[in-house]
This record gives structure tokens, C-alpha cells and sequence, in this order.
């Protein structure tokens, strides 16, 4: 399974999740009217003749319509901030981007490598400092605007491989478009729920004052009841919605993280913690149960009815299938000897160099069949992907690593990579520097040139990834400033690099939408056809930029027209001098296709690249935009 027929599963939830709602609504509409009618409706005496209800009855029914979509809508416009909003919901606080804490220190470096594996940005990290269980969860609308927020328990009782599998299993939940249909989910659920509340303190009050004004007359008992009934039809709707939606994407999330780590003991062995410990899982928050949908494991004791995830032994057995509950007693004496014994020194080796050929994009978290990931787990060359991702990481120059953490350092490093390598045009852009950001900036900027020459140039778009956080921090004039700026540097020789394109492309793409997360495009509905002429420029772009010549740039090109139109007989053209802007538009008109169809596109673009047998470090960069542009993971 991949990440594009996962999408149509979101898509499937998505109605699933409206029907629910919908039905839990017309419930809750159909308990208060019949309520109101039987408390405050005309009932005629025998030879009395009959009134019409109707008006009442449509007045309730619309009363209550509004609260719940009035109190859904107030819910999601609350958490317009994407992840960063839901994660502090709950009690999250960040976790700086210099802290020197060991735990909080290797929590990032697990995160970035992930991140830098992935395509995506570094997500903003969150720690909920108080909650001894194990748990995690990412939230957000976008990768761009994207929250990781994990547990003391996460820190305190997993290993760095254990922590790996937590950590990737939510960032399936990101590449998925899992993020999305959460916040929508809760926004629902407090319109659901809220009517409870109110029913809860309008007994608690008016049951109050009836007692001690007539001894709690029977119709405010009888209204009580009602609401007490309401509010648990809503309460068994609303966790019933929870559990159909993400039972099965907590499935295919921990498959994901096998893909993507290559082994199954981290993830199995969290699980197998969460078992162990007594703490399990389960959170303190009063907000809980709001997020429940989207924890790596559940946030109270287990309740099959409402429970969110599989059982913790069916998800342990699906990623060790030989698994027998009994281990877990030797497991848990096997800690004890642990916690007992003097700890030992430890080193933490190296990862090798990137395998593979050089300028190989970065795997993505994919999800895939259990089987074929935990096979794949069994190979020797399993890892490859992860392990370049941590190179890249450890490759990086010591100084810039310091420098993106923080945000005007940051923006001069970005302004830095934007640089030309060729003298004669570096006076003009060392101006356009200084008449945006002053003199100040531009002599900062210049004492990074150095550092970035030295950069291995498939680490620059993983740096990017490492400055977003911090980036995000700016304000928006400064945002805009630094864009504007960029185009600037890229366009002062007339002509534009390739590199220069992909990093200004990249920043303004992501930086907007963590402007503006609830702008987010969400899936497409177009077909292909529908956008044959941007598949045709687009594919033209890519097979022209990984080739030297135009016979080869051709050949790549037709192999993607045949994947992407076979049999139809399509004219090669070679791509315009001014490219830029006619490329720009034709993602844009991609990013509107429907899943299906954007797994066609990155598959044709993928044959062209690899005509040649090799990918070079621009082509997997350009392939990286493209993929962020239309909201997909980057091909394995």
C-alpha cells in the first residue's frame, strides 16, 4: 500500500466521519424535540381542538442545529494555528531548538533525521512534561505548520531505536493527510459534545435552585433526565466517531514506521513498554480525550467499544508475529535487572556514509504492507535510506548547524545559499542584501559564504528543513522580505539556477503555508487529462535539467509520456528560456489532481530521472519541490 491509495482511505474516513456526524446530530436533535414536546408542547383535553407543534419543534431543532455548528466552527477557528495551537491544548511546551538537555537534545536529532529522510520540514516539538505514560502525537494541517509532541514517559522509559519507531509512526500521520482530518475530527467532536456540558451545568444550577426553592419540582427533573440522556448519546457518538475513524490508520501508521526505520524493534518494543509499565499509556491531560483519535496509544485504560487503536498485543503481534504474551514477564524482570545494575558506559557509533549513488533523494515515509516491510526489514542494505539521512545530518558544518537555530542567523544562512559561486555577480548581491536587511545583515551573510561552499550540496534542502522552525518565528514582513529577497538574488544575472530555484521555490511555498495553515490545499479532484499540458512542461522541465544534451533529455521524456499517456503520440518541445513562471503555474494546476493521479505524475518524473541509470544531486532536489508543491511524499 502507498501513500497515494492511503490518501483514498482518508478520503473514505472523511465521509465515514461526516455520516457519523450527521447521524449523531439527528439523534441528538430527535432526544431534545421529543423532550420539548412532551415538557412544553400543546397536548388538547379531551373535545379541545389540536394546535400545531410544528413551530415549536422547528424552533428547537434549529436552536440546537446552531449551537452544535456554531460550537464545531468556534472549536476549529481555535486551533487555526495548526499543530502548535493543539499541542499547547493539551499542555505541550516547546522544546528549544539549543537546548542542551540530553533527552531533549537526542528527542530533536531523532525528529530532524526523520524529517530530513522524509522531505518534509522540521516539525515544531513539543514535551508534555508531566505525563509519565508513553505517548506521542503529531498535529497540523500541513506538513509546513506541523507539530511532534511526546511525552516525559516517551524520554524517560525508550531507547533512541524505541523512540525512532514513536517518532516515525507520526510522521506517517503527517505524509498521510491524517493531520487534517484530526483537527476537523475534534472541531466536530466539541460541537457534539458541548451540548452535554451545558446540559451538565444547567441540572447542577437549576436542579439547585428548584430544590431549594419547591423540594425539585418534576419538570425540572424530567428535564434533567432528558439532558443527562442527551448528553450521553452525544458522549457515545462522539467517542463512537473517534474509534471507526482511527483504529484503522493507527494500523497502518505502525506499518509505516517499519517502512520507514527498516526494523521492527523500535516500534515493538515501545508497544511492549506501554504493556510493561504501569503507567502504559495513558495521559493526565484534561483535554484528552479531544486528541484521543490521534495518540500513539490509548489515553485511558482500554475500551474496545471506544478504543481508538487495536489492542496492544494484536499490534505487537502484527509486527512480531511469533509474539506470546508470556515475554512480556520476562521483559519486565529483564528492566528490573536493568534499573538495578550500574549503568554502563555507552558509545553512540557513527552512521556510515550515504549508500547508493551520490545525490540520491532521501526515502519517505511510505506506508506499506507489513510483510513487505518487515522483509525488506531482513535485507542488508535495509537501513541504507536512514542511515544517509543521519550522514546528512552529521555532515553539516558545525557552525551552520548553530546558525539555523536561531532566527535572524537562520535568515542570513538562507540568504547565504542564495549566493552565486561567481565573482562577477556578487557585488550586485551583496547590494540587494544591504538595501533589504542593512548593512549589519549582509556582512553576516558574508561570513557564512565560506561554511556554505563548504556544505555538501545534498545537505542544502535538509538545512532548510533544520532552519523552518526558526524561520516561522519571523514576522510576517520579515518572511516576505526574505522571499522577495531571494527571488532578487536568484534573478540578478537574468538567469536562474537551478539550486537557487529549488531553495526560493521551497522556503516561499512552505513559509506561506505556516502563514495560513487552514489555506492548505486538500486533495485534488481533477484527472489526468484534465492537466495533460502541465504533465507534458513539467516532465520537459525535469528530463531537460538530468540531461546534457537534448537527445537524452528527449529519450527521458518520452519514457514519462508513456507512463503518464501511453499510446498517444506527443510532440517533444524543449522547455522555454523563461521557464520559471509557465513551471510555477503547471504545479499549481498538479497540486489540484486527485491522489491517484498525483502517484501517476511522480512515477512519470521518477522514469525520466532514472534514464540515465543515476540521479544527481539537482534532479533529486527539483523532484523534492515538486513533491512539496503537490503535497506528496518524495518517491522511494
Amino acid at each position: 500500500m502507498d501513500f497515494f491509495a492511503q490518501q483514498a482511505r482518508v478520503r473514505g474516513s472523511s465521509r465515514r466521519l461526516v455520516a457519523l456526524f450527521v447521524l449523531a446530530v439527528v439523534a441528538i436533535v430527535t432526544a431534545i424535540d421529543a423532550v420539548v414536546w412532551f415538557t412544553m408542547g400543546h397536548h388538547p383535553a379531551p373535545g379541545e381542538p389540536a394546535s400545531s407543534n410544528l413551530p415549536l419543534l422547528f424552533a428547537s431543532s434549529l436552536a440546537v442545529l446552531a449551537g452544535i455548528g456554531f460550537s464545531s466552527l468556534f472549536r476549529i477557528m481555535s486551533l487555526s494555528g495548526g499543530g502548535k495551537a493543539v499541542a499547547e491544548s493539551v499542555g505541550g511546551v516547546p522544546v528549544p531548538v539549543d537546548t542542551r538537555d540530553p533527552q531533549l537534545r537526542q528527542l530533536r536529532n531523532v525528529i530532524e533525521e526523520v524529517a530530513i529522510a522524509s522531505g518534509v520540514p522540521v516539525p515544531d516539538i513539543y514535551l508534555m512534561a508531566d505525563e509519565p505514560g508513553i505517548n506521542a502525537f503529531a498535529a497540523g494541517y500541513s506538513p509546513s505548520d506541523a507539530a511532534v509532541c511526546v511525552t516525559q514517559g516517551c524520554l524517560d522509559n525508550l531507547s533512541r531505536d524505541e523512540l525512532q519507531g514513536v517518532v516515525a509512526h507520526e510522521f506517517s500521520h503527517v505524509l498521510n493527510g491524517d493531520m487534517r482530518l484530526n483537527i476537523r475530527l475534534m472541531g466536530l467532536l466539541f460541537g457534539i459534545l458541548v451540548l452535554s456540558v451545558v446540559g451538565r451545568q444547567v441540572i447542577w444550577f437549576g436542579g439547585g435552585r428548584s430544590n431549594r426553592r419547591d423540594g425539585g419540582g418534576g419538570q425540572v427533573w424530567m428535564i434533567g433526565l432528558a439532558l443527562i440522556v442527551v448528553g450521553y448519546i452525544g458522549y457515545f457518538f462522539g467517542r463512537l466517531i473517534q474509534a471507526a475513524v482511527a483504529r484503522s490508520r493507527e494500523s497502518l501508521a505502525d506499518a509505516s514506521a517499519v517502512q520507514f526505520t527498516r526494523q521492527t524493534d523500535g516500534i515493538a518494543g515501545a508497544l511492549k513498554k506501554i504493556a510493561i509499565l504501569s503507567e502504559g499509556s495513558e495521559l493526565q491531560a484534561v483535554r484528552k480525550h479531544e486528541v484521543a483519535h490521534m495518540l500513539f496509544g490509548e489515553s485511558e485504560p482500554f475500551n474496545a467499544l471506544f478504543a481508538t487503536h487495536p489492542p496492544l498485543l494484536e499490534r505487537i503481534r502484527a509486527l512480531e508475529p511469533g509474539f506470546r504474551e508470556e515475554e512480556l514477564a520476562r521483559l519486565a524482570a529483564s528492566m528490573q535487572q536493568a534499573a538495578a545494575a550500574p549503568p554502563a558506559a555507552t558509545t553512540t557509533p557513527k552512521p556510515g556514509g550515504p549508500s547508493g549513488m551520490p545525490g540520491m533523494a532521501m526515502p519517505p515515509v511510505l506506508p506499506a504492507v507489513l510483510a513487505g516491510a518487515a522483509a525488506a526489514a531482513g535485507s542488508p542494505t535495509a537501513a541504507a535510506g536512514f542511515q544517509r539521512a543521519a550522514a546528512v545530518h552529521q555532515s553539516m558544518p558545525a557552525a551552520l548547524s548553530e546558525a539555523v537555530k536561531q532566527p535572524e542567523s537562520a535568515l542570513a544562512v538562507m540568504l547565504a545559499l542564495a549566493l552565486s559561486l561567481q565573482a562577477e555577480l556578487q557585488p550586485a548581491q551583496r547590494r540587494i542584501v544591504a538595501d533589504a536587511f542593512g548593512d549589519d545583515v549582509q556582512q553576516v551573510v558574508q561570513t557564512m559564504v565560506g561554511e556554505v561552499e563548504a556544505l555538501p550540496p545534498i545537505a542544502r534542502l535538509p538545512l532548510v528543513a533544520m532552519a523552518f522552525p526558526v524561520l516561522k518565528q519571523l514576522s510576517d514582513g520579515r518572511q516576505q522580505t526574505l522571499l522577495d529577497t531571494l527571488d532578487a538574488l536568484v534573478k540578478v544575472d537574468g538567469r536562474v539556477d537551478l539550486n537557487e530555484y529549488c531553495l526560493a521555490r521551497l522556503l516561499r511555498l512552505q513559509l506561506q503555508e505556516a502563514r495560513q495553515p487552514r489555506r492548505t490545499p486538500i486533495d485534488g479532484l481533477k484527472k489526468l487529462p484534465a492537466c495533460r499540458d502541465s504533465v507534458i512542461l513539467v516532465c520537459t522541465v525535469v528530463a531537460a535539467a538530468g540531461c546534457s544534451d537534448e537527445a537524452s533529455a528527449r529519450r527521458a521524456w518520452l519514457l514519462a509520456m508513456q507512463n503518464a499517456f501511453p499510446g498517444e503520440a506527443i510532440e517533444w518541445t524543449p522547455p522555454p528560456a523563461a521557464w520559471q513562471a509557465p513551471f510555477e503555474r503547471a504545479l499549481d494546476d498538479l497540486d489540484g489532481l486527485m491522489p491517484m493521479a498525483k502517484e501517476l505524475v511522480i512515477q512519470s518524473l521518477a522514469r525520466a530521472i532514472d534514464a540515465d541509470g543515476m540521479v544527481s544531486v539537482e534532479e533529486a532536489e527539483l523532484l523534492r519541490v515538486i513533491c512539496a508543491s503537490l503535497h506528496c511524499p518524495v518517491p522511494a
